[in-house]
């Protein structure tokens, strides 16, 4: 996948997946501060591929940790890593993976929104984003700015904002036939000037995992 540099810097997020996935973005936090601020542990923070978090994901609890391609099984601490982060022998509910870019943290979230409840937190050196897409294709913007969450809005769809309007807040209105969370992230290149690299939101990050997870 071959992007140049502003080119569908954000919105390939929402292009390539058809179901739910979660994007933040937390101006000024490293990834470690970021994870640390959603209630993550920095002792149970572990580096994951996005395959291999997939993986994790997707597995059962009865299946044999052998099934998983990205594991060494035979290498005792690096089961028991995975164990005492959460992420075996349950899986979690959900899993964030966060990275940097420009002068941001950003974190990627498959199925669950566990970063939209902290958006307050993650916003206390600047600006803080979650856009979400549940599983029945249902977008939703939380904004937060400089430790307190401004509002909560669902792109195109008004009458749906707790807070101040996205066009107030932000300077967003939704217009066309573009879907809400492909349109928001659009904007968002444009006023971030963000480029995020495919390539790189699949190579390894600091991820956590969690369980009873904020899901949409």
């Amino acid at each position: 996948m071959d992007r140049g540099p502003g080119e569908n810097g954000l919105r390939w997020i929402a292009d390539t997946r058809n179901d739910c996935f979660t994007l933040t973005l937390s101006e000024g936090l490293s990834p470690y501060e970021l994870l640390r601020s959603v209630g993550a542990e920095e002792r149970h923070i572990v580096p994951l591929t996005g395959s291999a978090a997939y993986e994790l994901l997707l597995r059962d609890e009865e299946d044999h940790i052998s099934d998983l391609d990205f594991l060494d099984w035979e290498d005792p601490a690096a089961v028991a890593r995975l164990a005492s982060g959460g992420f075996l022998p349950t899986p979690p509910d959900t899993i964030v993976r966060a990275g940097s870019v420009a002068g941001w943290a950003y974190a990627l979230e498959e199925f669950g929104c566990r970063t939209g409840s902290y958006v307050a937190e993650l916003s206390e050196r600047g600006r803080a984003f979650v856009v979400h897409r549940n599983a029945k294709g249902f977008s939703r913007v939380d904004y937060g700015l400089h430790g307190k969450a401004v509002t909560s809005f669902e792109p195109g769809m008004p009458h749906l904002t707790n807070g101040p309007s996205a066009e107030v807040a932000l300077g967003f209105v939704h217009r066309g036939d573009e879907v809400g969370d492909v349109a928001f992230l659009r904007f968002l290149e444009g006023e971030l000037g963000i480029y995020l690299p495919w390539e790189e939101t699949e190579a390894e990050l600091p991820t956590a995992a969690f369980s009873h997870a904020a899901v949409g």
